[in-house]
């Protein structure tokens, strides 16, 4: 509890101190509304720097995350440690069932849902010819089906005044060999943001995506040679892989007062690379 001699504020209350007519000391405690963000996949890489950079700028966050728990629990302390509010909940997004838990959890735990930003997503590659198509489903089951769910329920659940955010991926523009399961995902991705933001007419709620450049995640880098990281390291004229905190402060500005006018749009936030 932090005080003055004017009030005390503690989690969630404003406690103010006044007196009675026999000058006993009384304290009257005024709810404040608490602003909650949803982050999809946020046990690591974006995810994560995204659910720690709202924290920072106020918003009770739920780190959500599909399968590993300790990471989850991980960032939720560092949240809390940095004194923060935040709860991890299991579900996957390409689950309807488990999606709609998650905003019920969330509801349940903050009274509603301010924000959402789906960073849940995977990126295996495979060439076109080889015919993968159980690599292609999973593809888009994660993130096309998943993200369709989450914004099929942020559409339903986020409050006036809101932002709803879903992510791409710059190599949309680059094309690159082995990448048509998760650009064609990613190309969806888009579609369904821009759609949204028009179906959501007068309800003052903005939808929009970020669409990174290689960036230096577990999600990147795994199956890379140290060849092939370089290479694309050197594509951005800024010459270096794209950091989380770069995208998260992208995500803090969409998310933001300074945001409300942006709407409908595909961030690439990318060094230049696309």
């Amino acid at each position: 509890m932090e005080c003055s001699a004017l009030y005390c504020i503690r989690i969630g209350y404003i406690v103010t101190p006044h007196f009675s007519h026999r000058g006993e000391l009384l304290m009257t405690h005024t709810s404040i509304e608490k602003k909650s963000a949803i982050v999809t996949g946020a046990s690591r890489g974006i995810g994560r720097a995204v659910a720690r950079r709202l924290a920072r700028d106020g918003f009770a966050v739920v780190v959500n995350y599909a399968g590993n728990a300790t990471k989850a629990e991980e960032v939720v302390a560092e949240i809390e440690s940095a004194g923060g509010q935040a709860i991890a909940v299991q579900a996957d997004v390409a689950n309807a069932a488990d999606v709609e838990r998650l905003f019920k959890e969330t509801i349940e735990t903050f009274g509603g849902v301010n924000v959402v930003v789906n960073c849940a997503g995977i990126m295996p590659l495979s060439p076109l010819a080889g015919g993968d198509l159980e690599l292609f489903d999973k593809v888009i089951a994660t993130n096309l089906r998943g993200t369709f769910l989450v914004l099929a329920q942020a559409a339903r659940q986020v409050s006036t005044g809101g932002r709803i955010i879903a992510f791409s991926s710059s190599v949309i523009a680059k094309a690159f060999p082995t990448y048509g399961p998760y650009i064609a995902s990613k190309a969806g991705v888009e579609g369904l943001v821009r759609v949204l933001a028009n179906e959501l007419h007068g309800r003052d709620i903005t939808v929009n995506a970020v669409a990174p450049g290689p960036v230096a995640t577990e999600l990147f880098l795994t199956g890379k040679t140290e060849a092939q990281i370089e290479q694309l390291r050197k594509q951005p004229p800024l010459e270096r892989l794209g950091q989380p905190e770069d995208i998260s402060n992208v995500v803090s500005f969409l998310a933001g007062p300074d945001g409300s006018w942006v709407n409908g749009q595909i961030l690439r936030a990318n060094g230049g690379f696309a």
